[in-house]
Order: C-alpha cells, then sequence, then structure tokens
C-alpha cells in the first residue's frame, strides 16, 4: 500500500501533466517502428551507417538478425570518474557480440568538472552544459539506426542532460551503465579541517594539495554524496540500470561482470516480446520514486532543477511543492557526507541502495508498479545485492541483509536520522528557493540577521579577509542565476562561511546561484526565484536589513514593511565580466532565454 501523501501528490502530477504527457507519448509512438532500424534505411543510409564495420558486423546490421545498439559515450581522462570509460567500448561491444548483437558509438557528450571549475569563471558554463548534452546525444542518436542504447555517463550535469537527450528518443530502450566510485581516500572530516585552515591562513596550498589529492586520488567517482552520486542513486531508484550497480569500484571483477549483464539485459528488452522503450520507464510514478529517493538520502540540492527539467522532457510537471510535500513524509536515512563522515563506499558497505530500497517499499514511499530496465518486474530486484556467480562467468543476485551494517550511516525507517526529507522549500517575501537541512546541526535551521549584500562571491572573501564579517550576518549573494551568468556553484563560500559559523557566529546564505552537492554545513537558501537580473525581490535587499531563514518551518522573508519594499527599485549589476571570456561569449543565447530555477533552468523547455 503507497502512503497515502506519495498516491496524493502522484495523481496530482499526473492530472497536472496530462496534456504535455500525452503529447509525448504521441511523439513516442509516432517515432516506433516495428523491426530493426536497417530496414527503414535506404541501401546509402545503411552502408554509411556500416562502413567501417567488420564483415560480420556488416551482414548482422543489414540483416536485422540482432540488434545494434548505440554507445553514447561522456568519456574524457581529466574526469576521474569518466577516466574507466575509455576501455567501454571494446568491452561492450565484445558483450554484445556474445549476446547476438552489435554496438556502435554513436557520439559523444562533453563532461567537465565542477571540481575543476569551482570558483572560476569556467563554472559558468556549467549548468548549460546539460542542455548541451542533451543536444549533443540527439544529434548522435538522429541517425536513427539503433533499436537500443546504452550511456555512459556519471558527473553532474552529464547524467541529467544524458536523459532528457535519451527521452528524445523515447522508442528506444536505454540502459546507463556506471563506472563506480574510486576507493575510499582521506577521511571527509580531515579534508574539511585543512580546508578551513586554509581559509583562515593557517596551513598553505602545499599542505591544501597533499590533502586534496589524499582525497582525490585514483579514477571514480568522487566519494562523497554531492550531485555524481545523488545522479547514480537516482538512475538506479528510478530503474535505468541495474540492481546495485551504482557503487561498484572501478576495475573489479565485479564492475565488469555488472557490464556485461547490462549489455544482455538490454539486448533482451529491445526484442518485440520484452520491448521496454525509456518513456514506459520514466513515468510521473518512477519520478516520484526518485524524489522519494533524493529526500531520504539527502541528496544534492541540483536535482531541485534537474528534476523538473528531465521530467519535463518525458512530457511531465514536477514544481518545488511536490517535492516539498513528499519531505513532509519521507524520513531521512542515511548520513553521507556531506551529512555525516561517511563516504559512498561506507554507504555502500553498510546496505547501500538495496537496504535503502527495501526500506522505502516496505514503508509504502515508493511505487513498486514501474518498469525498469528489468522489464515489467517492479522495484522489488532492487532489494537484492549483485555477487560474481561461484564460477565467475556473471552475476547472480542475493536479498539484502536485513539489518543496516552501520545505523551511522544508514538506518531503518522506523529509526531514521529525522522524520522530515533532507530538503525543504522556502518562501517568503523574497521569492521561493530551496535548502538542504540533511548536513544542519539543529541550532543551525534558524538564522535571523543582518543582510550584507553582495554581488560575487570574491566580494565576500575579499571582505572576510579584511576582517569585516566577524559579526552575524545572512550574506545576500544575488545576480548569480541562470539569466545572470549561468548559475554557477558558489562552492567557494563554503570553508568561510563554516570558519565563522565555527566561530559562534551566525550565519547563513541567501543567493540565486547554486551551491555544490557537497556543501551544506551552513544553511543556504539557494536558487531564490525569481532572480535578481529579472528583478526579484532579492535585488530589493540593502545592508543592514534584517532577514529571517526558518528551515523548520520553510520561511524566508526580509523584515522589511511591505509597502517599503515595493516601492525599492530593483538594484542593477554591471554583468559584463560574465559575458565574455573562457567561451561565455558563445553562451549568450542562453542565458537570454534560460527559464528560472524553479522551471528547471532549462533552454529547452
Amino acid at each position: 500500500m503507497v502512503h497515502s501523501k506519495v498516491q496524493a501528490v502522484t495523481e496530482r502530477i499526473i492530472e497536472r501533466s496530462e496534456e504535455t504527457r500525452a503529447q509525448y507519448l504521441a511523439q513516442v509512438e509516432k517515432a516506433h517502428i516495428d523491426g530493426r532500424a536497417s530496414s527503414r534505411l535506404s541501401c546509402g543510409n545503411l552502408a554509411h551507417a556500416i562502413a567501417a564495420e567488420s564483415d560480420q558486423n556488416k551482414n548482422l546490421i543489414a540483416s536485422g538478425r540482432g540488434p545494434n545498439l548505440a554507445i553514447v559515450t561522456a568519456y574524457n581522462d581529466m574526469l576521474s570518474a569518466h577516466q574507466p570509460y575509455g576501455t567501454y567500448p571494446q568491452l561492450l561491444k565484445e558483450a554484445a557480440a556474445r549476446n547476438g548483437a552489435t554496438a556502435q558509438v554513436a557520439g559523444g557528450v562533453p563532461a567537465m568538472c565542477d571540481g575543476v571549475t569551482q570558483g572560476r569563471a569556467g563554472m559558468e558554463l556549467s549548468l548549460f552544459s546539460r542542455d548541451v548534452i542533451a543536444m549533443s546525444t540527439a544529434v548522435a542518436l538522429s541517425h536513427d539506426v539503433f533499436e537500443g542504447s546504452m550511456f555512459l555517463g556519471i558527473c553532474d550535469k552529464i547524467v541529467p542532460g544524458l536523459v532528457i537527450g535519451a527521452l528524445a528518443f523515447g522508442h528506444l530502450p536505454a540502459v546507463f551503465v556506471p563506472a563506480g566510485p574510486m576507493p575510499t581516500g582521506l577521511s571527509n572530516a580531515e579534508k574539511v579541517r585543512v580546508r578551513q585552515l586554509y581559509a583562515e591562513g593557517k596551513v598553505g596550498r602545499k599542505e591544501l594539495l597533499e590533502a586534496e589529492s589524499a582525497s582525490y586520488h585514483s579514477p571514480g567517482t568522487c566519494t562523497f554524496y554531492g550531485t555524481a552520486n545523488s545522479n547514480q542513486m537516482l538512475v538506479e531508484i528510478m530503474g535505468l540500470q541495474l540492481p546495485g550497480s551504482s557503487f561498484v569500484n572501478p576495475g573489479t571483477e565485479l564492475r565488469t561482470a555488472l557490464n556485461e549483464a547490462a549489455v544482455k539485459q538490454l539486448v533482451q528488452i529491445t526484442e518485440p516480446s520484452q520491448h521496454t522503450p525509456i518513456a514506459k520507464i520514466l513515468t510521473e510514478k518512477t519520478f516520484v520514486n526518485g524524489i522519494v529517493g533524493l529526500l531520504a538520502t539527502g541528496g544534492s540540492t541540483n536535482h531541485t532543477l534537474h528534476l523538473v527539467a528531465m521530467a519535463r522532457a518525458a512530457g511531465i510537471q514536477l514544481t518545488w511543492q511536490d517535492m516539498a510535500e513528499l519531505s513532509e513524509v519521507v524520513p531521512l536515512l542515511c548520513h553521507v557526507y556531506p551529512n555525516g563522515t561517511a563516504d559512498i563506499n561506507h554507504f555502500a558497505a553498510a546496505g547501500g541502495m538495496q537496504y535503502l530500497i527495501r526500506e522505502l517499499l516496505g514503508a509504502g514511499l515508493l511505487h513498486d508498479d514501474v518498469h525498469t530496465v528489468l522489464g515489467n518486474s517492479g522495484m522489488q530486484p532492487y532489494c537484492d545485492d549483485p555477487f560474481l556467480s561461484e564460477d565467475k562467468s556473471g552475476v547472480v543476485w542475493r536479498p539484502t541483509a536485513e539489518e543496516s551494517g552501520d545505523p551511522d550511516v544508514i538506518r531503518p525507517v522506523s529509526d531514521p536520522f529525522s522524520h522530515h526529507g533532507g530538503l525543504q522549500l522556502l518562501d517568503g517575501n523574497l521569492g521561493r528557493s530551496v535548502i538542504k537541512v540533511s548536513a544542519l546541526k539543529s541550532e543551525h535551521l534558524k538564522v535571523t540577521a543582518p543582510a550584507i549584500v553582495l554581488n560575487s562571491q570574491d566580494e565576500l572573501l575579499e571582505r572576510f579577509k579584511a576582517g569585516e564579517l566577524e559579526k552575524d550576518f545572512i550574506a545576500v549573494v544575488r545576480f548569480q542565476g541562470p539569466r545572470a551568468n549561468g548559475m554557477p556553484e558558489l562552492h567557494k563560500l563554503t570553508p568561510t562561511l563554516g570558519v565563522l559559523q565555527d566561530r559562534g557566529f551566525k550565519v547563513a546564505l541567501v543567493t540565486d546561484g547554486r551551491m555544490s552537492g557537497a556543501s551544506g554545513k551552513v544553511p543556504a537558501a539557494i536558487h531564490m526565484s525569481p532572480e535578481a537580473v529579472e528583478g526579484g525581490p532579492i535585488a530589493k535587499v540593502r545592508d543592514g536589513d534584517l532577514i529571517e531563514l526558518d528551515s523548520e518551518a520553510g520561511v524566508l522573508r526580509v523584515h522589511v514593511d511591505d509597502a517599503e519594499l515595493a516601492a525599492r527599485e530593483p538594484a542593477q549589476c554591471d554583468l559584463s565580466e560574465s559575458a565574455r571570456g573562457m567561451g561565455r561569449e558563445l553562451f549568450a543565447n542562453m542565458r537570454a532565454i534560460a527559464s528560472g530555477a524553479e522551471s528547471g533552468a532549462s533552454i529547452l523547455y
């Protein structure tokens, strides 16, 4: 039995989306054609598509005896998470051949690392890279020579972009193939300690680089629970990749076996009798399951943007209000850094996704009547752990442990870390925003303090170095929204604000920009809508205005008389520095047409 609130929110989404979902499904139905892709291509089309293939593959594709699978890859070897993908295409092609299919690299998509661009001009391209990835995916698949798709991507904007692109080809079955997290390195607590010492000037760059390099040290996803690992949680709980495949380390025998199993499963769901296109998997119920997973794990705030944009690509209209109402009944079950000291490897060892999904299903917080890449078997198979078979020839799944392996990391629904989900909607006379509460100590859930108004994160850092911030305050960092400068993450502020918080000052952040998925120690009302560049109320705040941030009551307001606030002229900001350089001039049209944060900050919908 599904929880009444979960059911009510789902029904409201279905009703709200009736027209747009019907339009999307009609588009999917129009694109679907029975039979192999090769049968609808002219001889010239087909010859171009298979010219570089072996004679064996040419014959197989031309005959239509087996499916031809697309590989869309976000490989580059600058991202540790994506470096393992360098060897995947050949391995996936070999696996396809063993299963009577062929596979071709249909195209590559860009993959930038927010960890490299944090605090730098390149970060202003980051959010829009999601929509570029979606369009690149569409270009890759537009050759129309495939019966199914494999998507190789893990990090930040990459998975949402791949999902949006895949949904444009909703008639095709699709499987996401992860690469897994790097092994555990320097503890998160020690990394944070050194960062804050550096912010205070107590250690130098040499010591900071040593700590960072001991944390980010090998191929694989970074081990904190930021956007990349939130992506992996999402695509698993939404049924787009195999059970238990998210957090298996690269280069292991189990990782290799899971990749082989992913190809085998994709081949199966391309068959007419088991045909399971991505449009059938990503439904209103599936997106609700994704939101529940995000709330229960205290996942990245970036997904308050990405989930809205991904759903819209499937004709489904999600709102922040949906997320807020689900957060009222979904308990916080996980403490993974930045919400705790454990990393994603500890989470996986303590029970991971399988324990989490079983607990949520048992409490009626997930819809079980959904399709996944396994077909129409629902979410129950996702309660099983993957193991190598005894002869190491493949993967077998077994029921996960009854008890949490570490209740400091993951807990049952009956004994949660909090009875409220990890995200909260804030509303008031400054507009609407979201806040991550899963990482906040109880004494930081409410902050009322005078505003310090800034137009860039660098201004705040300069004032800190000048000793001007030794007091209670709420930093209002504005002109950081999608239309202003592409809505960069402001993670560079976290160590500085954390230092001040540790010194006993009441501090918080209010911004129309974003914060990293790894942020959370300091209360941050982010994604403020409307943004300052559109004349939103955040542009009317002045130094010294008293701001109240109450994440328990869901309130964010400036204590200024309504008439006075209405009479104030919105501040203006010279944004020319963000208009050119580091490729930003190429994104001018994107900034001009981007939707607001609450609509997914997208140029596509």
